[in-house]
């Protein structure tokens, strides 16, 4: 099972990188695969929302299930990945710690 990580990043102190870390740490504890777009370019501020996003819809491509962050109904483009999965038929769960 590969599971992606979707969740808001705009405009959040560190762009929410320590959630989305802290939740890939977790899973990958368990050996479960994971696609984890604030690794993405890690260090590089230079990006677009919509190179990041090109990035990160890549990767969902490559996975089961994703997996959504508290506050992600309130990021355009995690709203975008959720819609994606739900049209490919991939599991859909909600982080809760």
């Amino acid at each position: 099972m590969t599971v992606y990580i979707a969740g808001p990043m705009s405009d959040l102190p560190d762009s929410n990188y320590p959630a989305f870390n802290a939740v890939a740490k977790k899973l990958r504890a368990q050996g479960i695969d994971v696609r984890n777009p604030a690794e993405n370019d890690a260090g590089s501020t230079g990006g677009t929302w919509e190179h990041y996003m090109r990035l990160g819809l890549r990767q969902l491509l490559e996975c089961d299930e994703i997996m959504l962050l508290p506050g992600w109904r309130n990021s355009r483009g995690a709203r975008i990945e959720h819609h994606i999965a739900c049209e490919l038929r991939m599991t859909v769960t909600e982080w809760s710690a």
